[in-house]
């Protein structure tokens, strides 16, 4: 197999924390040998999860078999994911916040034996619904667990929390109903009469502030691995976790 050198648009500083996380679980757990040192298994895992490159083309391009490519990258997953935000302390943080912006995003992923749970009407695809909380200048805040396709925005916790937390928060007209804090544009009904002019005003004031989310929802799509989950649908919660957590050790560098 042919391979060549790829750049990873991620710092050193990224690299050097996930090393060092490898590296006290390798302490923790007394490994004598592995195949790659901790900065090699380290580089591995970015390359996968920013780049979206295959277990098997990390594994020519690192040297090693399929397996221990897979083995690397979940366990690395696993300890990133351990250290992102929950729900309190995601809402604690937005808290401080002028306002949120919350919006929603599919992530793609292979059909399954048991496809109806994941299919979005929506977006006409099978994927797993992950909603996004961004700041008023569109930094990513947070993102809620993965779950199938199908369920609809309302129904995850994150509003619930926000609301009681007294957040505000902007969202699109999927979130229309959920009340409380959660602010969403005028909508025409078929049997209503058309939108007032201060209707539509408000609405398109409403759209600026709201696209700085999509920055978010960008931002957490620059992660190639979530163009498209080829891994088993139960494991994108940890990835998106772990995406957090490099995005915020990515963030600190810039604003310092």
């Amino acid at each position: 197999m042919l391979s060549y050198r790829a750049a990873i648009p991620l710092s050193n500083r990224t690299l050097a924390r996930l090393a060092d996380l490898i590296r006290a679980r390798r302490a923790e757990r007394r490994c004598r040998w592995r195949r790659l040192s901790a900065g090699r298994q380290a580089l591995l895992v970015l390359a996968h999860l920013r780049n979206g490159d295959t277990y098997t083309q990390l594994a020519s391009g690192f040297s090693i078999g399929t397996a221990t490519a897979w083995r690397y990258v979940r366990e690395s997953v696993d300890l990133l994911a351990a250290l992102a935000e929950d729900l309190h302390a995601a809402v604690a943080r937005a808290g401080r916040l002028a306002y949120a912006i919350l919006d929603a995003t599919l992530i793609p992923i292979d059909r399954l034996a048991d496809q109806k749970p994941y299919y979005s009407g929506k977006h006409r695809r099978h994927g797993l619904n992950v909603q996004v909380l961004a700041d008023p200048i569109g930094r990513l805040v947070w993102a809620s667990p993965a779950l199938p396709g199908a369920v609809h925005d309302l129904t995850i916790g994150l509003i619930d929390a926000l609301t009681s937390a007294g957040v505000q928060v902007l969202a699109d007209k999927g979130y229309q109903g959920a009340g409380g804090t959660i602010r969403t544009p005028f909508k025409r009904h078929r049997y209503r009469p058309r939108l007032s002019s201060g209707q539509k005003a408000v609405n398109r004031s409403h759209a600026r502030i709201r696209a700085m989310g999509e920055r978010a929802v960008a931002t957490l799509k620059t992660w190639k691995v979530l163009a498209k989950l080829r891994c088993c649908p139960h494991r994108a919660t940890a990835i998106v976790q772990a995406v957090l957590t490099l995005e915020a050790i990515e963030t600190d560098r810039h604003s310092g």
